[in-house]
């Protein structure tokens, strides 16, 4: 593991092709900056690739950036920022906002993805799990919220997504700690969306079910990993809310792959 107490930016980025058949689309995505933690595999990874495929400038937060920059191929420094960013250290966030804005000038959306999923029961005495999803689930969004709104606040359309989890709205099995931490973020997310209304940032919660990851794979591994919601899924709802004006703001998303009663 890289040493988390020196800061390392790379910057890298790929030529694209961004589409030309919605202009009012491209008018929405052109020098929009968004940040996006958790981004190195899986949710977070399949959103970067749709968001940099259509022409943002992105920022990246990831625990190991030269295991992402070696999964990549070269890119253009114009369209993207890579820094070192562990969910646990407010030291980094502040740090990957302040270098952000220094690389860029400016932070038009923050897409809170980072993640993490102990399974701790009920009974379960291993509390330094359970305060682990809390720094990473809970207070780790929420300090990346507070550190990026006043940069969102003037954008005037200032962006935030929060990939939360049916598991912050409903009770199912018994992964207390996990349910916890998000009905937390959750709640700091609904907060944002109060707090930044009248700035014009607009906050969304995308709460999906199973997804297919790593994280699935080794804690629902009873449940078909095809049978899962796809990441590119959650990529295309992101990419679609990017683009929405202020006036059609979307305050939750649930998505799942299987029947839930509401």
């Amino acid at each position: 593991m890289p040493d988390l107490v020196h800061f390392k930016t790379i910057q890298f980025c790929k030529h694209v092709n961004t589409p030309k058949s919605n202009p009012f689309a491209m008018e929405n995505r052109t020098q929009k900056v968004i940040m996006i933690s958790g981004s190195n595999r899986g949710i977070g990874k399949a959103i970067m690739e749709k968001l940099l495929e259509e022409g943002y400038l992105l920022s990246l937060g990831v625990r190991n950036p030269e295991n992402l920059q070696k999964s990549m191929t070269p890119f253009d420094s114009n369209l993207l920022h890579l820094q070192q960013y562990d969910a646990r250290n407010p030291d980094h966030a502040e740090s990957w906002v302040h270098s952000t804005v220094e690389r860029f000038g400016r932070i038009d959306g923050l897409i809170n993805n980072a993640g993490i999923l102990h399974p701790m029961g009920l009974e379960d005495d291993k509390e330094t799990l359970l305060d682990d999803m809390w720094e990473v689930n809970a207070k780790a969004p929420l300090r990346l919220t507070r550190l990026a709104f006043p940069y969102l606040r003037k954008s005037g359309r200032g962006r935030i997504i929060d990939i939360i989890s049916m598991s912050g709205k409903r009770v199912k099995g018994n992964w207390v700690g996990y349910s916890m931490s998000k009905y937390a973020a959750l709640a700091a997310s609904r907060t944002a969306r109060m707090q930044g209304w009248e700035d014009g940032i607009r906050v969304t919660a995308i709460c999906p079910g199973f997804v297919q990851s790593d994280m699935t794979l080794q804690n629902a591994p009873s449940y078909p990993q095809e049978n899962m919601s796809r990441p590119e899924d959650l990529a295309l709802i992101v990419s679609s809310l990017l683009q929405l004006d202020n006036e059609s703001a979307i305050p939750e998303v649930m998505m799942n792959c299987v029947f839930e009663p509401i």
